[in-house]
């Protein structure tokens, strides 16, 4: 069976953008270990500019084969 990617897009009611920050991160901790989840391509964006995306975590390919999980444009080394 070929898996295929896709994007679930599920609308939330919230006060501001950290607010769903803050949200995605609670789920990538609580679920960040289902390995179908890719947190590291978490975006939010306003439901009435959905094309104007901010990404979430660095996301930058390490060595390992792991990804930077520290906030995007953050100091220092991705680790």
């Amino acid at each position: 069976m070929t898996l295929s990617r896709w994007v679930l897009h599920l609308p939330l009611t919230l006060p501001s953008r950290g607010y769903a920050v803050a949200l995605v991160v609670a789920l990538r901790d609580s679920l960040g270990h289902v390995p179908e989840l890719d947190f590291g391509e978490a975006t939010v964006s306003a439901e009435d500019d959905q094309s104007r995306r901010t990404r979430i975590w660095c996301d930058a390919r390490l060595g390992d084969g792991r990804r930077c999980v520290l906030p995007i444009g953050h100091d220092g080394r991705c680790r």
